[in-house]
């Protein structure tokens, strides 16, 4: 029974790790530049555009930007 139940725990924590590594390697896209690339792909393919995207305001200050 103790040997099955460290199998268990050994698969749970190897499938935690596997799950915890999916998705995609690269920076994170702002909103404007996700709205850019799906127009983009959008003319590219022939389907309906989406609307133009508007410029973002410069970015401002927020109080807790320090502590990241």
């Amino acid at each position: 029974m103790n040997g099955s139940r460290i199998f268990a725990v050994v698969a749970l924590v190897l499938a935690a790790s596997v799950i915890a590594g999916c998705g995609r390697k690269s920076g994170l896209d702002t909103p404007y530049q996700a709205q850019v690339d799906a127009r983009k792909e959008a003319e590219r393919t022939g389907a309906p555009l989406p609307p133009e995207p508007e410029k973002p305001e410069e970015d401002r200050k927020f109080i807790l930007d320090p502590l990241l």
